[in-house]
């Protein structure tokens, strides 16, 4: 039933740009924190970013001033605007949904990875 879809990863040069969507469906779109994740090649996966109704729009530390992401609650789709990409951003990102945003270890919903890749 729980459908989280993530697609736009691809290769491209650093300095360039990609945008991510993630559509979702099975479940109350406006109920969830939504966000991304990110895992390297033999690194841990770390939250990118994440919207939630209650604690607003956050990054980490490192793609601060270089990602955006929003949601469009009426089409259950959410995006993430990357700009001025570098090699360390080379990861697989998933889109994920969790009620509880975030806030513990648990994650409800999961997405399939897109691969970026970010080429020097």
């Amino acid at each position: 039933d729980v459908q989280l879809q993530a697609s736009g990863g691809g290769l491209v040069q650093a300095g360039g740009s990609l945008r991510l969507s993630c559509v979702g469906s099975g479940f109350t779109f406006e109920d969830y924190a939504i966000g991304w994740f990110r895992q390297a090649p033999g690194k841990e996966r770390e939250r990118v970013s994440c919207i939630s109704k209650h604690t607003g729009t956050s990054y980490t530390e490192s793609v601060k001033g270089r990602f955006t992401t929003f949601s469009d609650n009426a089409r259950k789709t959410m995006y993430l605007e990357m700009n001025d990409l570098k090699p360390e951003d080379t990861a697989v990102y998933y889109c994920a949904g969790d009620r509880n945003g975030f806030r513990t270890s648990v994650v409800d919903y999961w997405g399939q990875g897109t691969l970026v890749t970010v080429s020097s």
